[in-house]
């Protein structure tokens, strides 16, 4: 008796589970979007091709995840390592630098470095990547250094009267405490690069931009709709999954004898 309750209330639970109808909606719109000729049709009936077919949802976004997890991986690595060495004593002079060069690179449109990064390495996904990467690279930034300075002084004092050197109370002490809010601007960033991905169609790299792209290039608002709509569901996605990675961490975090 207790199983079937606990059995129901799972279900119910998962019902009402935000994460899983946003991962149930963005599946139908990759694997079923031609389901949805009938709606699209009746709402845009002068077009003669109303759903996308030149690929499929499907191939789009999984090229789009690529990008975003390739330009995200080296935001972060780049990212985390240059909060990290100018909250260090050998780094802080250079730290007014670094902030105004990060912060150049999302002031800067993705578009106009990529029509600078084309003409020198050419169409594709290299471009994209670039200019994904040095976009999605100030809130990592931000996020490592204001998690860093957030670490109690007297934590690191403990850590080193129990003779711990810098390098393992980096480790040990400050990269674990600051650890949130590192998330917090990974999880921004790459909310930031699953949007802005979309204009890597403009240099010939394949992403769910190209329905978009292609859409205003024919004035075929459909298409349009179509990119945008699976866009924002796979940004929805992705954040939920980040908010559950957040939560995940909390309750371990605050299991007795953690």
């Amino acid at each position: 008796m207790t199983e079937n309750r606990d059995l129901r209330s799972g279900a119910r639970a998962a019902a009402r589970d935000p994460l899983l109808w946003s991962i149930a909606a963005l599946v139908f719109l990759m694997f079923g979007m031609r389901a949805l000729r009938p709606l699209f049709a009746a709402a845009f009936p002068e077009l003669q091709r109303p759903i996308f077919e030149q690929d499929s949802f499907a191939a789009l976004t999984v090229a789009h995840v690529t990008l975003v997890a390739l330009s995200s991986a080296a935001s972060i690595v780049a990212g985390v390592a240059a909060g990290i060495f100018i909250t260090r004593s050998s780094g802080r002079e250079f730290r007014p630098l670094v902030e105004s060069a990060v912060a150049m690179g999302q002031t800067i449109p993705p578009v106009a470095v990529l029509a600078v990064a084309v003409p020198l390495i050419g169409f594709g996904e290299a471009p994209a990547l670039i200019a994904l990467a040095l976009y999605g690279l100030l809130p990592i930034v931000q996020g490592t250094v204001a998690g860093l300075e957030s670490v109690p002084g007297s934590a690191r004092e403990a850590a080193a009267g129990l003779g711990m050197n810098p390098g393992r109370i980096l480790l040990r002490i400050e990269l674990p405490l600051a650890m949130p809010v590192i998330i917090s601007g990974v999880r921004t960033s790459t909310i930031i690069n699953v949007g802005t991905a979309a204009v890597a169609a403009t240099v010939g790299a394949k992403s769910l931009g190209t329905p978009i792209i292609i859409g205003l290039s024919g004035f075929n608002t459909a298409y349009i709709i179509q990119g945008a709509v699976v866009v924002g569901l796979l940004a929805i996605v992705i954040d939920l999954l980040f908010d559950r990675l957040s939560g995940i961490r909390a309750a371990h975090g605050a299991a007795p004898g953690d």
